[in-house]
């Protein structure tokens, strides 16, 4: 089984910043990548950000200088450090795991639950 956890949603002021975290637990032999997605009320869901397991970082380009992504590979774990937070960011945000769970498998995407980020004052 595997087990993908985001944390750190909450409310914020606009201006201000959150810090999101990402965990993936279980039966993992490599992780290839793992991203952040969002999805605020009545939107489809979109992309954020993503980390490869090389390290390379990718982001949506509306969210460029605001939002950065990092990973500590041997934890399993990622954040998303997010400044300058407009009303606009507000969302759930996921958090999707690409990973192989044995050295023969395909790698597949696992999503956690979500974290709420509301920005408001």
């Amino acid at each position: 089984q595997v087990h993908v956890v985001e944390s750190g949603g909450g409310l914020v002021q606009p201006g201000g910043s959150l810090r999101l975290s990402c965990a993936a637990s279980g039966t993992i032999f490599s992780i290839n990548a793992m991203a952040w997605y969002r999805q605020a009320p009545g939107k489809q869901r979109e992309w954020v950000a993503a980390v490869t397991s090389g390290g390379t970082t990718t982001y949506a380009d509306s969210l460029k200088g605001r939002f950065t992504i990092s990973r500590h590979g041997a934890k399993n774990t990622m954040y998303l450090q997010m400044n300058s937070l407009k009303p606009e960011d507000a969302a759930v945000y996921y958090c999707r795991a690409d990973l192989q769970r044995n050295s023969y498998s395909l790698s597949e995407g696992y999503w956690g639950q979500g974290t709420q980020v509301t920005v408001s004052s």
